[in-house]
């Protein structure tokens, strides 16, 4: 089943993350385009996902974190959320100079 987008955001957090990004930020720009083409994939988002089941994430956010990925050479999804690769973590741990 298609998930939808929700605006729970202000439920975990504290700050506006809109008023955090300026006003005129090229992403602004770029995502006021990219929300204009994905909305004219409505029809077929609707068709490639079954009508019963589980939500999934929304196919615009998901295709949204793939564009940031590839335009911030971010090289895998870990990356993307700095602090939460277990690997990372340990390897931070020695690292420091003795």
């Amino acid at each position: 089943m298609r998930g939808k987008r929700d605006n729970q955001g202000k439920m975990f957090f504290t700050i506006d993350v809109e008023a955090r990004v300026r006003a005129d930020h090229p992403l602004r720009s770029l995502k006021r385009m990219v929300d204009r083409h994905l909305h004219s994939l409505q029809e077929r988002f609707e068709t490639a996902y079954a009508r019963t089941g589980r939500p999934s994430v929304p196919p615009e956010r998901l295709l949204k974190a793939l564009l940031l990925q590839a335009l911030y050479s971010i090289r895998s999804e870990p990356e993307k959320m700095p602090g939460t690769d277990p690997d990372q973590r340990h390897n931070d741990r020695f690292a420091a100079p003795c």
